[in-house]
C-alpha cells in the first residue's frame, strides 16, 4: 500500500520536519493502514523509511506518538475543510453540499491517511483520545450547524438535526473504508454523489 494518493500538497506531509522525521510518518501511516496500529512494530515503520529502529526514536518517544501526530495532523485538515466551507456565502443548501463534497474528497483522495486517522482512535492514549475526540465535536459542531441553519432558514426538513449530523459524517468518513483509486469513480465524482445524496437526506427545497 502507498501514499501516493496523499497528493493535496506538492510534499505529502510537508509541515512535518526535518525530513527523516517525515519519511518516518509517512511509513506509519502506509503501515498502519495496511497492518493495523498493532500489528505494526517500529521496526516495520523504520524499515519502510529506510532507516535503523533505533533512528525512529531520535523523532519519535514511542509508536503511539507517531499515531497521535497523524491523528492530529488529519483532524486538522479535515475540520479546517468544512469551516471553510461552512464561512463561505450562499445558501444552506449550497454550504452543506459544499462541506460533503470537501469532506469526501478529502477522505477518498487520502484514503490510506483517512483510515489511519478514522479507525485508529482507539489505539491513541487517554490523553491524546481526549483531544482528538475534541476535534472530532467540532466538526460535529460545524456540520450541525449547517443543517440548523437550513432547518430556521426553511430549505430543510429534518425532525433530528444531532441524529442527521451524525448520518452525514458517518456516510463521509465510509468512503476511506473503500475507496480504491483503481475503482470507477474519481473523488470528485464521489463527492459530488454524496452531496446529492445528503442534500436529499434533508429534504433540501431545490
Amino acid at each position: 500500500m502507498s501514499t501516493a494518493e496523499d497528493t493535496g500538497d506538492e510534499t505529502p506531509w510537508g509541515e512535518v520536519t526535518p525530513e527523516a522525521a517525515r519519511r518516518l510518518l509517512v511509513a506509519a501511516v502506509e503501515a498502519f493502514a495496511e497492518r493495523g496500529y498493532h500489528a505494526t512494530t517500529t521496526r516495520d515503520i523504520a524499515g519502510r523509511a529506510g532507516m535503523s529502529p533505533a533512528a525512529l526514536y531520535i523523532h519519535y518517544k514511542t509508536k503511539e506518538e507517531l499515531l497521535h501526530r497523524i491523528s492530529r495532523i488529519g483532524h486538522d485538515r479535515a475540520l479546517a475543510l468544512l469551516e471553510v466551507e461552512a464561512g463561505s456565502d450562499g445558501s444552506a443548501a449550497e454550504r452543506l453540499a459544499g462541506a460533503v463534497r470537501s469532506f469526501v474528497r478529502w477522505h477518498a483522495e487520502r484514503y490510506t491517511t483517512a483510515r489511519v486517522v478514522q479507525y485508529e482512535l482507539d489505539a491513541l492514549a487517554d490523553e491524546h483520545r481526549t483531544e482528538i475526540i475534541e476535534l472530532r465535536r467540532q466538526s460535529d459542531a460545524v456540520v450541525r450547524r449547517i443543517i440548523s441553519e437550513g432547518v430556521a432558514a426553511g430549505e430543510f426538513d429534518v425532525p433530528d438535526v444531532p441524529g442527521t449530523t451524525l448520518a452525514v459524517l458517518s456516510l463521509c468518513i465510509d468512503v476511506a473504508r473503500w475507496f480504491n483509486a483503481q475503482g470507477s469513480r474519481t473523488p470528485d465524482e464521489v463527492g459530488a454523489l454524496y452531496a446529492d445524496l445528503v442534500l436529499r437526506m434533508v429534504a433540501a427545497q431545490k
